[in-house]
């Protein structure tokens, strides 16, 4: 039988898609999966499926504010407990840099999704303007590569390539992020929605019970 399989799709403006992606990048459960994380832009799914801000939405911004910190405790996930700086910021600038590194460096969007990710929810740099941004490609990918991503990332290809991943996952069904696309080793797929449904995208992979606490390391608890 084939190993597991997970596509994990997100936005770096999403806190929810973040809290998806450190659990996955770092729980010793999902690292038994082959795991794909694609770039997607989160404003154009809302977009196309007519799908209201949740700050828009009264009284749900401020239930998913406490939400997104309940999870991150849970999940011992970093995570201020303020939210960044000028959110919800437009994501598309940092969209289609990872969609560059994706296409030029694919083996290290992973780490750049890190240190994007730590910028923003932790350290509450502005990732969405330039100059972090490229700051933060040079300590990933050193002066040379960074610049080279920046410059493709404005090019048609990138923006071509962004926008079919992101027609892509809406005609997989997504209306919101974090989405998941799991296949088990007999090779079911499912697609999965929300972070509140990580501990049914481990189950349907067929991997052990996804428990709460620190991740990576001891001191879990039974959870999901």
């Amino acid at each position: 039988m084939s190993p597991p399989k997970l596509i994990l799709y997100l936005d770096i403006v999403s806190p929810f898609a973040y809290l998806a992606y450190h659990v996955i990048r770092h729980s010793p459960v999902f690292a038994k999966c082959e795991i794909e994380y694609v770039p997607v832009f989160l404003g154009g799914i809302m977009k196309a499926c007519s799908n209201t801000p949740p700050l828009k939405i009264k009284n749900k911004g401020a239930y998913m504010n406490h939400e997104r910190l309940r999870w991150a405790r849970l999940f011992d996930v970093p995570m201020k407990e303020t939210t960044p700086p000028g959110f919800p910021a437009n994501t598309l600038p940092v969209q289609r840099v990872l969609t560059a590194v994706h296409i030029l460096f694919p083996q290290r969007l992973a780490e750049t999704c890190d240190a994007i990710y730590q910028a923003s929810f932790v350290d509450h740099h502005p990732v969405h303007e330039q100059a972090c941004l490229l700051g933060l490609l040079e300590n990933v990918h050193g002066k040379d590569q960074a610049q080279e991503i920046i410059r493709r990332s404005t090019s048609d290809e990138v923006k071509r390539e962004l926008t079919a991943r992101t027609d892509d996952v809406i005609s997989k069904g997504s209306f919101g992020l974090p989405w998941y696309i799991a296949t088990n080793a007999e090779g079911e797929v499912d697609h999965f929605w929300g972070f509140d449904n990580i501990g049914a995208v481990a189950h349907h992979l067929g991997l052990e019970k996804l428990e709460s606490g620190s991740t990576g390391r001891d001191g879990w608890r039974s959870m999901l």
